[in-house]
């Protein structure tokens, strides 16, 4: 196995080059660490691959602007599908050099590809915790800067990627308004 401290050290280290600042510190770190901190509270135990795949979800996102790619859905969904590649290759070199195995640099891009989305139980342990992370520090504001009807499809979107225990947590901590609430619990069906 591979030098986990050392793997994590360098996500931060490639991390700490964004220049977005969030808080006083770059936000690509910022959010690292906000993804190993819900990790670490929902998944104590989680593997070397969840945890580096967990703090590597958005290294050097800013490398890849958004603008970048066409507006709309298709452009989105283009521009996500390859970040996750490109988050996929740059945390399995910072895992070779860290000593992990081709094996482990291959599961890490699975995670972070989202491959298996509700049928890997690590793929959608990530998720929960990107959602989490989400919940937790970036939907007030985008709340704030949105319709009414656009926070409501967001959340239930968020909720739809989550597992039902992670949904249940969700409506346990946050403090949704009852539309908002509706939207989490509706969102197995």
């Amino acid at each position: 196995m591979g030098n986990l401290t050392a793997a994590l050290a360098a996500i931060d280290a490639a991390n700490a080059a964004d220049p977005t600042q969030e808080d006083g510190q770059p936000a690509a770190l910022l959010y690292g660490e906000r993804m190993s901190a819900e990790l670490a509270r929902q998944y104590p135990d989680a593997p070397d691959i969840l945890q580096i795949a967990a703090r590597g979800q958005h290294v050097e996102r800013w490398l890849l602007p958004r603008s970048d790619y066409p507006e709309g859905k298709t452009g989105y969904l283009n521009w996500r599908r390859e970040q996750g590649r490109r988050h996929a290759e740059r945390v399995a070199g910072i895992m070779a050099e860290a000593g992990y195995d081709r094996d482990a640099q291959d599961r890490v891009g699975v995670l972070l590809r989202k491959e298996g989305i509700k049928r890997d139980p690590e793929v959608q342990a990530l998720e929960d915790v990107i959602c989490f992370v989400f919940l937790r520090h970036y939907f007030a504001p985008f709340a704030a800067k949105h319709a009414p009807e656009a926070v409501r499809d967001i959340v239930a979107k968020t909720a739809r990627k989550m597992s039902p225990p992670a949904r249940a947590r969700a409506l346990e901590e946050f403090k949704l308004p009852p539309d908002l609430a509706a939207a989490v619990r509706e969102a197995k069906a």
